[in-house]
């Protein structure tokens, strides 16, 4: 069982982040303060320190500091805002073993404690295993419209090549799951999936974070540390928001992709790689190329077969089989059995416009799960944003049941489709969750 010390000031934040690695199996004390976690590691051997840059009473690198005054090696994790990144790179050089840019996704974390905990450089207590994830993240919905079966034909198509896929699409349409769909269904699918945010990579450890580095080529450099290309290797490399990159590392990792070799930062020795490369943009990456922001070469490199992805606007008739799904999710993280959504949810659900996409809906449902205290998630329960979208004109008519009594409606698609519970919820328009919904209610049995 690891053993981590977490230090974070925002108490709801640091709590969640402690449950979840709970049951994880992990042992974690938490603390809110510097002070507070400066008299545990004078007093105790932790396996992983998990520290905020920022706290209010002193920063987070006197933490840091303290570790490594102790001699024990224990593995550091520094938690940025995207504002404090430079505090990040300073952390870096004194010896941090890796950073994280808040908000991040719980496989993330994960990822950087296995790194830690796996590291050749940092001693291990015996029992100390590699923590399990869930797979449970990786899961890629489908949906039903004629839109959805078009970009699921496209992941078909191009899965089981070894062609560069460009991912196209809004911010939280879900590029990463299609890009992970894409890995699991190719010949690599057991093999590693490296994912990648380009924005988040300061520019002054962007060749370390691709390539890697070796032990004392830099200041802060106290062990090796394995890039995202080598640790990538055999599998597929996910780079998210490639437009962020720099002009300078773009060349570099023109080359790389060339070349199929990587250089390690301070290393004399090349590496061999074999990776397939997946990159997203939510910009117009053509329109930088004629702007001189993004190099022609790499975006032909990039761009051997291009996904576009619809936004959710665009696939209304998925939306309901997104937002039970993320119900269902919510459901078992936040230890909750709600059934699903009242009319009137529905309602401002198919009104709104949804800017936010996936991402959006996937936090409104959770939130209303946290908010509801009924079998169904009521109106009130959802931001003052989507609740407004209730009392505007329907665009189109989402009606589910007109001019018709409800029980007598159902009964006749059940008819008509000979009791396929699936086929009749297609018929009324509705997701087969909310038909099994208004069976249970009506007390009509098959």
């Amino acid at each position: 069982m690891a053993k981590i010390l977490l230090v974070e000031d925002d108490v709801a934040f640091c709590t969640m982040l402690k449950t979840f690695l709970v049951k994880k199996d992990c042992e974690v004390d938490a603390v809110y303060t510097a002070t507070e976690a400066l008299n545990l590691v004078s007093k105790n051997k932790y396996d992983v320190v998990i520290s905020d840059v920022r706290l209010p009473d002193k920063e987070g690198l006197e933490i840091l500091q303290a570790v490594n005054q102790k001699g024990e090696k224990t593995g550091v994790i520094m938690m940025t805002s995207y504002a404090e990144i430079s505090m990040a790179v300073n952390a870096i050089k004194e010896g941090a073993l890796d950073y994280i840019a808040k908000p991040f996704h719980p496989e993330v974390i994960m990822k950087a404690i296995n790194d830690a905990l796996e590291s050749p450089d940092i001693p291990k207590r015996s029992g100390v295993k590699k923590i399990e994830t869930s797979s449970s993240q990786d899961t890629y919905i489908k949906g039903g419209s004629e839109a959805s079966a078009k970009l699921n034909n496209y992941i078909d198509l191009v899965a089981p090549t070894n062609m560069s896929v460009l991912i196209m699409g809004e911010s939280g349409t879900g590029k990463e799951q299609i890009a992970k769909s894409i890995h699991q269904q190719s010949k690599r699918g057991a093999a590693p999936f490296v994912a990648v945010d380009c924005g988040a990579i300061p520019r002054e450890l962007a060749s370390s974070e691709f390539f890697g580095h070796v032990k004392g080529s830099f200041t802060g450099a106290v062990t090796n540390k394995t890039g995202h290309f080598e640790a990538a290797n055999g599998g597929t490399l996910f780079l998210d928001e490639i437009g962020n990159l720099n002009y300078e590392l773009q060349v570099q990792l023109l080359r790389a992709l060339q070349e199929r070799k990587i250089k390690p930062v301070g290393s004399n020795e090349e590496i061999r790689v074999n990776i397939r490369v997946i990159a997203a943009t939510n910009e117009d990456l053509f329109e930088a190329v004629k702007k001189g922001d993004f190099r022609e070469d790499l975006y032909h490199r990039l761009n051997e077969f291009s996904v576009k992805v619809p936004s959710l606007k665009e696939r209304k008739e998925d939306l309901m089989i997104f937002a039970n799904y993320f119900l269902d999710s919510a459901n078992e993280e936040l230890e909750k059995d709600i059934s699903g959504f009242s009319d009137k949810t529905i309602s401002a659900f198919k009104k709104y416009s949804w800017p936010g996409n996936l991402r959006e809906l996937k936090n409104v449902v959770k939130r209303a799960v946290l908010l509801s205290e009924g079998e169904y998630i009521s109106s009130s329960c959802l931001p003052s944003e989507v609740l407004a979208a209730e009392d505007k004109p329907e665009e189109h008519d989402y009606s589910l049941f007109k001019n018709r009594n409800e029980q007598e409606m159902i009964l006749d698609a059940l008819e008509k489709t000979h009791g396929n519970k699936s086929k009749a919820a297609k018929l009324l328009s509705i997701d087969r969750k909310t038909l099994y919904n208004k069976l249970k209610q009506y007390g009509i049995n098959l």
